[in-house]
């Protein structure tokens, strides 16, 4: 299977060298020229596997210049029970009182406690093997921006991983306390950390440019160094998250809470649009979904583009509780755009020059017919986010952080006015822990402690629940990063910190 850009389908990769390479040289996401198509008996063939048997099975369908060998090696690797706390690394909750019938896929047991190591986890993995067989020699030097998650996830996923350095931008005001300490005090020779002042989507831009950069790629090329990506807009960072909507069908069949055949709905706090269309990709694929439900929070630039068909993302930026998702410039759409556009790379490259320039796009109306289709869009405030965290806990015993609310939130606002109650998989993203004073705040009306780790105890203690290893163990850690720079300044930080000026 061969890989195509977004904006230039002349442009035609491997799959070791999109996941190489990250992002197309003019600035195009890679997307493969076609989809593995499972029927009935081959979603059927999968229940009697376990996670990494279908992990295999699916992986091994989109990397067609990697070994079984390979592919096999890389799972064992990344999802074993020590990382993940289990044989399965991704669980469900059913909660099935009234007219819920939600299934909480909890994405979030793994070393730093958030979704993203279900795919940075295996990255690592992928990445090597693809850089040896395309650029061999070649050190990887991994840029990242972070709305908070996934710069530690990617951290501890390349932390120490030969052949790699590892460099990770994210906004100084715009990531909890725990995430911040996360990446602050992050071991490894090869890694660095590097707050900026701005927002997500300022760092976000600030790598693009960077990779897009000619000056700067010459001078990584004269010291045999390469940029990668470990960002969603990497396939070899979606297609791990392809593999879990179908090992939860699977896994939903083997409990009998649905039979093999039936629709399911999707829910996903939405932020930079990975996660959702891993979704829509396990869709086309063969998965029976009938909606995706997309769950913004008050940077609600993904309900306006799905309900209007307008994309604007000149407006307000808000710093929320669910901060993974304070984003308004979405990379991922750029896929989904180009699959509803019938795969017109010339009209996605006009799309986003628009974005880029002006700020704002409008679909047309056979692109908003399919987006009405396959999607429904909603948000949710935080005020609205601390009352379903409350309500959960004291209806359902159910503990969630600030972005499965925002799910859960949008969910029932979704069953509200549509009636649908189909069985619906709602993607758990983060454990509560990483956001310890909002999560505590919604529960108790007590005074807060005074500090985040007291925050973290007085959670455990009044819900009776465990405060994840991982985060327990920041408490004592050694702070090593605190450098602070100007969004102008990253291109120079980069080479600084590769000590290549």
């Amino acid at each position: 299977m061969n890989y195509n850009s977004t904006r230039d389908k002349n442009r035609v990769v491997s799959a070791s060298q999109a996941i190489a390479q990250g992002i197309s040289e003019e600035g195009g996401l890679f997307v493969p020229q076609e989809l593995p198509q499972y029927s009935t008996e081959d979603i059927k063939a999968m229940l009697a596997e376990d996670y990494r048997g279908r992990a295999k099975k699916i992986m091994g369908d989109f990397l067609g210049d990697f070994t079984a060998e390979e592919i096999s090696e890389s799972v064992d690797a990344a999802y074993t029970a020590e990382k993940f706390g289990g044989e399965n690394p991704a669980p469900i909750s059913y909660i099935e009182s009234g007219d819920k019938k939600m299934s909480l896929l909890e994405l979030w047991h793994g070393p730093t406690c958030a979704f993203k190591d279900m795919a940075l986890q295996i990255l690592p993995h992928l990445l090597t093997k693809s850089v040896k067989k395309t650029y061999d020699g070649k050190q990887a030097v991994i840029l990242v921006a972070t709305s908070g998650d996934t710069g530690k996830a990617a951290l501890e996923g390349f932390r120490d991983v030969d052949g790699t350095k590892i460099m990770v931008f994210y906004p100084v005001d715009g990531v909890s306390p725990m995430q911040k300490r996360q990446m602050a005090t992050q071991k490894g020779e090869n890694v660095s950390v590097v707050a900026i002042k701005g927002n997500f989507d300022d760092a976000q831009t600030g790598v693009k440019k960077i990779f897009t950069n000619n000056e700067i790629k010459e001078k990584l090329a004269a010291n045999n160094m390469l940029f990668s990506s470990a960002n969603s807009i990497n396939w070899g960072r979606l297609l791990p998250q392809i593999v879990y909507y179908f090992s939860a069908y699977c896994d939903m069949v083997n409990e009998g809470k649905i039979a093999l055949g039936d629709k399911i709905n999707v829910c996903v706090p939405t932020g930079n649009f990975g996660n959702i269309l891993a979704s829509f990709y396990a869709m086309n694929m063969g998965l029976p979904v009938g909606k995706f439900i997309c769950a913004s929070n008050s940077n609600n630039v993904l309900t306006d583009f799905i309900r209007t068909g307008t994309y604007d993302k000149k407006r307000k930026f808000y710093t929320t509780i669910s901060p993974s998702m304070d984003i308004l410039v979405s990379s991922n759409l750029e896929r989904l755009l180009y699959h509803l556009t019938g795969e017109n790379a010339e009209k996605v490259a006009e799309l986003m020059n628009a974005l880029s320039t002006d700020g704002v796009y409008t679909v047309d109306a056979d692109v908003k017919a399919k987006l009405d289709k396959y999607f429904w869009g909603g948000f949710c405030d935080d005020e609205n986010t601390q009352k379903t965290i409350g309500k959960l806990y004291k209806e359902e015993n159910y503990l969630a952080d600030t972005h499965t609310a925002v799910a859960v939130n949008v969910y029932e606002q979704y069953v509200e006015q549509t009636g649908d109650k189909t069985p619906t998989v709602i993607a758990s993203t983060a454990s509560p822990y990483k956001f310890a004073k909002a999560v505590l705040m919604s529960v108790t009306d007590e005074a807060l402690p005074e500090d985040e780790f007291s925050m973290v105890d007085e959670l455990s203690a009044k819900t009776k629940t465990a405060v994840p290893a991982p985060l327990a163990s920041l408490k004592d850690a050694k702070e090593r990063f605190s450098f602070e720079c100007e969004v102008d300044e990253m291109p120079q930080t980069v080479l600084d910190g590769l000590s290549i000026g």
